[in-house]
């Protein structure tokens, strides 16, 4: 799998633990499989019966379901993998994938840490820290406040500061989860302390900050890949701005409608710093951007993306199995290969249990669970018939990506294989995605973060 480079430091690797579950745990076991690697699967009790579980080469029990007693368990995750063999820990996303302690830990019991260096991780992971680091290097962004005590005066004047409408976001910690809008000052005391109760309870850090909201930009988000030696490549851009709660349900690639020449700049500026400064092996760059202000620094993610798919379906990189290679120590020319244009386009949405108009969990058990497959159209999920959907983890239970020749192609192939979708036990937003693709705005690429609001307002149609 591994292969010298002259100044490498690279390890070949043979059994990985998969540090995490559902669809990214799938993914990753894929990934091993296809390098010939060997796997270690943990799942929680509740977990079990998930179908990867029992096609990996090794699977051990975590001691709870609650996510503290197991997929945020470090000290039970380290021991599985010293009682495994394991060379190697992959996080998947969310959980413990961009947590540095974890990462550093990883590495001191004599395993490779599948991701970036702890202190990349460290670095860019604290969002006001990221926005100073990136913004000190040149990249554009919005105002923004330090991390604030939990002092109302000084989290009114600081608000007072960079103009309402802001937005209040934890400094750790991602997936849209605890950012609260605020557009007045009589607002701002309750959004606080709700935000600040959101951010302990996922991440187990209240610290939180202000930034200026932009009140209708697109999300735009740029890929990249690295080795250890220097070398970055940009794995072009996503626009990820149909949303629910600040969390994406909707990616494609490439984004419809800007200037390519700008999308472009922005990637080759980011590419150029990354390198520079020495960023290894996976991380997405993300970003706001409305035709006044151009492109602004929202945040880097130093992990795997859930919408990684739509990328490799366009370029044709296995997006993880690189990362893993990478880690190993591989250089990026010998993993990537010569650069080439983008392929078509391609459009993920994720499948949610939950209602699929306020978007409120519906965990349960999957008494249907039929996918169907088809020109164009590739499934991730953890998940088969028969399982259950648990309230303790999110809520996600399938990415249906499809791919076409253009964006009208894909929309149409996306469209028809989520009206075959058949599920049943659970409530979905099924309903709601088939609604978005056949929304005139969607379809024209007229997209921004607020699209969910007009799509849910618009009477229903079914995507042509």
């Amino acid at each position: 799998m591994s292969r010298a480079h002259p100044a490498s430091s690279s390890r070949p690797l043979r059994r990985v633990l998969i540090a995490n579950r559902g669809a990214v745990a799938a993914r990753v076991l894929r990934a091993l499989e296809t390098l010939g690697l060997e796997s270690v699967v943990i799942h929680s009790p509740i977990d079990t019966g998930l179908p990867y579980v029992a096609r990996a080469t090794q699977a051990y029990a975590l001691p709870d379901d609650a996510p503290a007693a197991s997929y945020l368990n470090q000290e039970a995750i380290l021991d599985i993998a010293r009682r495994s063999g394991a060379d190697a820990v992959h996080p998947g996303y969310g959980f413990l994938s961009e947590n540095a302690d974890f990462a550093r830990k990883v590495q001191q019991a004599g395993l490779c840490f599948i991701g970036p260096s702890p202190d990349w991780i460290e670095r860019l992971g604290e969002k006001t820290g990221a926005r100073r680091y990136m913004g000190e290097r040149g990249i554009a962004q919005t105002a923004s406040s330090p991390v604030l005590p939990d002092d109302a005066g000084r989290v009114a004047a600081a608000a007072a500061a960079i103009g309402y409408p802001v937005l209040i976001k934890p400094a750790g910690g991602g997936g849209g989860i605890g950012m609260v809008p605020v557009h007045g000052e009589a607002d701002l005391a309750p959004a606080w302390a709700s935000a600040r109760a959101m951010a302990a309870r996922s991440f187990g850090e209240p610290a939180l900050y202000l930034e200026k909201l932009l009140e209708r930009p697109r999300h735009i988000e740029f890929q990249f890949l690295a080795d250890r030696y220097g070398s970055v490549r940009a794995l072009h851009e996503r626009d990820c701005s149909v949303q629910r709660r600040h969390q994406k349900v909707i990616e494609e690639a490439r984004a419809p409608g800007l200037d390519i020449r700008e999308v472009e700049a922005m990637s080759a500026q980011l590419e150029t710093l990354l390198a520079k400064v020495g960023y290894d092996v996976i991380g997405t760059v993300e970003m706001l951007y409305t035709p006044q202000e151009g492109f602004s620094f929202l945040e880097v993610n130093t992990r795997l993306q859930v919408e990684h798919a739509v990328t490799e379906e366009i370029t044709g990189v296995d997006i993880v199995s690189a990362q893993i290679r990478l880690a190993a120590g591989e250089p990026l020319d010998a993993v990537l290969g010569a650069p080439a244009p983008p392929a078509g386009h391609a459009i993920q949405a994720r499948i949610y249990a939950e209602d699929p108009k306020r978007f409120f969990p519906s965990p349960g058990r999957l008494s249907a669970f039929s996918l169907p497959g088809g020109a164009g159209i590739r499934i991730e999920t953890g998940y088969a018939e028969g399982c259950d959907v648990p309230r303790h983890y999110d809520p996600l239970v399938a990415k249906v990506i499809a791919h076409g020749a253009d964006r009208r192609q894909a929309i149409q192939r996306l469209g028809q294989a989520l009206s075959a979708c058949r599920i049943e036990g659970i409530k979905t937003n099924v309903p709601f995605l088939l609604h978005a693709l056949a929304h005139p705005e969607y379809l024209d690429g007229t997209l921004d973060i607020r699209i969910t609001e007009r799509v849910l307002a618009a009477p229903e149609t079914v995507p042509a």
